[in-house]
């Protein structure tokens, strides 16, 4: 063999310096138009509702924390429909829900009712917006290891229209902020340490939009938004109220159900049982000896 037969039989190594460097994932560092559209929007009702609050126009404020809401669940569904979904959406949408949520339903509390109670209503506004902020702080952490179908804690635009839904019911009645201030304080401090509990909430997560339903639950839409547009303050504030409580209900449930199955013993045969087992082993069968050294 040659010295240009070993050569050419030697395998050609690849020149790893020169390699082609891999390709960034686009899919998670990507920006895409729509699903951050409506979280600029969302973000833009949050901080219209603060600037109203400032101008003492408090039932736009709650309106456009209501709309921000809206939003804020739009975003994220239409980003998993189109498959756009990013690492930039989704803290943007952190960000954009501390303001919209955290932020904007404590300043307009305060400047509301809270302001009259002096330290303890910046205390309470400040409960709020500082549990908002660990909750998002919280959850972004913990999404890959929590169950999907629920919250752990009260979830922020839920909180939010806590806050502004009894802003919007009490205007909407003629009650001034101050003839309600302790109401206020009790139900903006109730909110903020909801939203860090660990008391699970329904997520409504395992709802597949892309099933087909029955026909009753188009009518039940249809009822509900008939029934919402009777009466939205009022009714938006009752639902969420109900949502905030159906937490604390179903732990409590699950808390004395655990109670019970511990004080529950273990249920040891009775002795009559026992007897009656003993003598029916120790009976002998009809047509056959007692003696076992005897034959049939």
């Amino acid at each position: 063999m040659t010295i240009l037969d070993s050569t050419e039989a030697t395998p050609k190594v690849p020149d790893i310096e020169h390699a082609p460097l891999p390709l960034p994932d686009k899919r998670r560092r990507g920006i895409y138009i729509l699903p951050n559209l409506f979280t600029t929007a969302a973000l833009f009702a949050g901080f219209y509702a603060i600037v109203q609050a400032m101008n003492q126009r408090f039932e736009y404020a709650a309106v456009a924390i209501f709309v921000a809401m809206v939003l804020d669940g739009l975003d994220g569904r239409i980003a998993r429909l189109t498959n756009t979904q990013s690492e930039f959406g989704a803290e943007y949408d952190s960000l954009s829900d501390m303001v919209s949520f955290g932020a904007a339903p404590a300043l307009v509390m305060y400047e509301w009712a809270l302001q009259d109670l002096g330290k303890l209503g910046w205390v309470a506004a400040f409960i709020y917006c500082a549990g908002a902020a660990l909750r998002l702080a919280r959850f972004n952490t913990n999404i890959d290891v929590v169950d999907k179908r629920y919250f752990q804690g009260l979830p922020s635009p839920a909180a939010a229209a806590l806050v502004a839904g009894m802003v919007w019911v009490g205007i909407d009645n003629g009650f001034a902020g101050d003839d309600l201030r302790w109401y206020a304080a009790v139900l903006t401090i109730f909110a903020g340490v909801s939203m860090v509990s660990n008391v699970l909430f329904w997520s409504g997560k395992s709802i597949n939009l892309r099933k087909s339903v029955p026909f009753i639950v188009l009518i039940a839409l249809v009822l509900a938004f008939a029934l919402i547009s009777s009466y939205p303050p009022g009714i938006l504030f009752a639902l969420f109220l109900a949502y905030a409580g159906s937490g604390y209900i179903v732990a409590a449930l699950r808390w004395r159900r655990r109670r019970s199955h511990r004080a529950e013993p273990a249920s040891p045969a009775s002795p009559t049982h026992t007897e009656q087992a003993g003598d029916t082993a120790a009976a002998p069968v009809e047509g056959a000896s007692s003696d076992p050294g005897s034959k049939p």
